[in-house]
């Protein structure tokens, strides 16, 4: 039996670490040829050098020129990259707040307006969109990183709503804290914020909120990935899958 994506093609961003590289993983296993972008040319080299099937191409995604100038005949888009800056809303730089919603939103959306024509044309098509818990609630600190991760959610039925037409699907992801770079990084973000030891962050503040006490491993974001493009996924659009420990049971 063929793969399930043999012939398709498949564009991740952020995929030289974490989540993004889990995911070309897991698509080039599914038998699709993966564009991986990112802007960290080693890691993208480290990725395709140890997985035949992943082409890398260094972007930066908030240069938006750059990120019109990539591929759009993708069957598979899945956009990941992300970045945090944690500060309250008094003290946050704008000209940060800015670059996290062109890198976390304005570039998904215009990768998005370049792939579905192609999508359109044949009448296939899946989005998958590595949102957050936080694109669902709010923490303090995130001003940024909440606004981009909830414009994503909207984006995401929009893109549902015109896509479910022409085959197309749309979904958001919504993990809790993944053991990852970026939340490597936001440990010691938080710790400087709160003023307490970068042992203490994980315990009275990451997984405070969460009822299984453990990150998530970026394997377990790829499986669920798998789901939204797989054979499964046909009538799953508009939607946000959870796997946040229970952090939205409360």
């Amino acid at each position: 039996m063929n793969p399930v994506l043999s012939g398709r093609t498949a564009l991740v961003t952020g995929a030289a670490s974490g989540i993004g590289a889990a995911v070309a993983r897991r698509l080039v296993a599914d038998g699709a040829t993966v564009l991986g972008v990112d802007r960290d040319e080693a890691g993208l080299k480290e990725l395709a050098d140890a997985v035949p099937g992943v082409e890398p191409l260094t972007c930066d995604l908030s240069d938006l020129d750059a990120v019109d100038a990539l591929p759009a005949r993708v069957d598979v888009l899945v956009n990941n990259a992300g970045l945090q800056h944690v500060a309250p809303v008094h003290e946050f730089d704008p000209e940060r707040f800015s670059l996290i919603l062109r890198v976390m939103l304005e570039a998904p959306f215009r990768l998005a307006r370049a792939a579905l024509p192609h999508m359109y044309d044949r009448g296939w098509g899946r989005i998958v969109n590595i949102s957050s818990v936080h694109g669902l609630r709010a923490s303090p600190f995130k001003s940024a990183y909440v606004s981009a991760k909830h414009g994503l959610e909207g984006l995401s039925k929009v893109i549902a709503l015109e896509g479910a037409p022409h085959g197309v699907t749309s979904n958001c992801i919504n993990p809790a804290y993944v053991r990852t770079p970026l939340v490597e990084k936001q440990i010691a973000d938080q710790a400087r914020t709160h003023g307490i030891a970068q042992d203490e962050v994980l315990e009275r503040i990451m997984l405070t909120p969460v009822a299984v006490k453990r990150l998530i491993e970026p394997a377990e974001v790829a499986e669920m990935a798998a789901v939204l493009y797989g054979p499964a996924s046909a009538s799953i659009s508009g939607t946000s899958l959870v796997m946040d420990g229970g952090w939205t049971a409360h």
